[in-house]
């Protein structure tokens, strides 16, 4: 699987792509209603982020303006969001409405997710106090510094390999506020080199009060990941539960049958999984009984079986 397609919404507002340098401004929507996608145009190296953003600033009434999301900016394969990062604090006074921000909305024809070059993006939850969403894309060369953030209640990192030291630094992060909480932890091919320890401050609730909805997903150690979410403090007050994405397998399954009751939950959600038809009905009678909604979509899980027997599983999300 691979990303085909731009960001739809955010904060529950329709997105849209703000017009490019040769096309008209003068019919765009009111500023607070449509999440505004700002982006180069990754063919015309005449205009980079931060200069597109400038005349955004210049044709919109940012005051409204609700939630942004970055689209591609030059050479995200070869260059980091630095300036992108640093336009957006440097005008974060401009911005009093902003509550979702979206970093490195690029489909694989622009940029496939495990080459998009990212950096430290905890100057922006500083910078913006009142953002409610945070979302980026591209675990390359990621950064996230532990921090304090009080009204953040949604935050999803999508990569196809989500550093250690990221996983890190948000579970030793405080956010009080956060009940939406989405890893895309993918493999080591593409720097994905955390450990189910690491996870352990997130599983543990400590810091994350509110959590309503955890998602640790595409992930290749999904088995571990499992038997640590199996008794992980933390479950007992979520709603929803997503494990999907990931080589899960019966091993993984079995863990989490096994561990804490999940009949609490309103979703437990296992698409793209390699468990047997056995311990998928298991899975699936278990979770019905309690009245829990659960999501067993194989999905394009496929497995590839060398001529030595050796068995290959992939996540939904690498390259």
């Amino acid at each position: 699987m691979t990303i085909g397609d731009h960001l739809d919404q955010l904060h529950g507002l329709p997105a849209h792509t703000f017009p490019g340098p040769d096309e008209k401004t003068d019919d765009l929507p009111e500023p607070d209603t449509v999440a505004w996608r700002i982006t180069s145009d990754v063919y015309d190296a005449d205009e980079e982020w931060p200069k597109a953003f400038a005349r955004f600033c210049a044709a919109v009434d940012t005051t409204r303006v609700r939630a942004l999301i970055v689209g591609a900016w030059q050479e995200a394969y070869d260059s980091d969001p630095s300036p992108v990062i640093e336009a957006l604090v440097a005008a974060r006074d401009r911005f009093p409405a902003l509550r979702a921000l979206f970093l490195g909305d690029m489909v694989m024809e622009e940029c496939e997710i495990s080459w998009i070059n990212q950096s430290d993006v905890s100057p922006l939850l500083a910078g913006f106090e009142a953002l409610e969403e945070f979302g980026v894309r591209g675990g390359s060369g990621l950064e996230f510094t532990a921090l304090s953030h009080s009204r953040l209640r949604r935050l999803v990192v999508e990569t196809g390999g989500l550093p250690a030291e990221v996983v890190r630094g948000i579970g030793a992060s405080d956010l009080p506020a956060l009940e939406f909480l989405d890893l895309w932890l993918g493999t080591p091919d593409y720097g994905g080199d955390s450990e189910a320890s690491d996870l352990e401050p997130i599983l543990s609730g400590a810091r994350l009060p509110r959590l309503r909805h955890l998602a640790l997903r595409n992930s290749e150690m999904q088995d571990a990941v499992a038997a640590a979410v199996a008794s992980a403090p933390v479950v007992e007050r979520l709603e929803v539960l997503d494990l999907s994405m990931g080589v899960l397998t019966d091993e993984g399954a079995a863990a989490l049958l096994g561990g804490q009751p999940l009949t609490h939950l309103k979703t437990l959600d296992l698409h793209h999984h390699y468990l047997s038809t056995a311990v998928e009905e298991r899975v699936r009678q278990t979770m019905a009984t309690a009245g829990v909604e659960v999501d067993l979509d194989r999905d394009d899980a496929e497995e590839d079986t060398e001529d030595d027997g050796t068995v290959w599983r992939y996540v939904a999300v690498g390259e």
